[in-house]
């Protein structure tokens, strides 16, 4: 799977990095912290991760 990180994650001092990965079809989409790679993933149906995402664009424009 390839990885990619987040636009909104900055330099490498940045404590909050993500990087998203497609998981198989039926699977979703993977999320994980960029400083700690082996450390594992959470998995998002696409419904899910299309809600979260939403969810934080609200918080934002607070």
């Amino acid at each position: 799977m390839q990885w990619r990180k987040s636009s909104f994650s900055g330099g490498a001092n940045d404590q909050h990095c993500v990087e998203l990965g497609r998981l198989a079809p039926e699977v979703g989409i993977g999320v994980r912290d960029s400083k700690d790679p082996e450390g594992g993933h959470l998995t998002f149906t696409p419904a899910q991760f299309t809600d979260i995402v939403n969810q934080l664009k609200r918080r934002t424009e607070r």
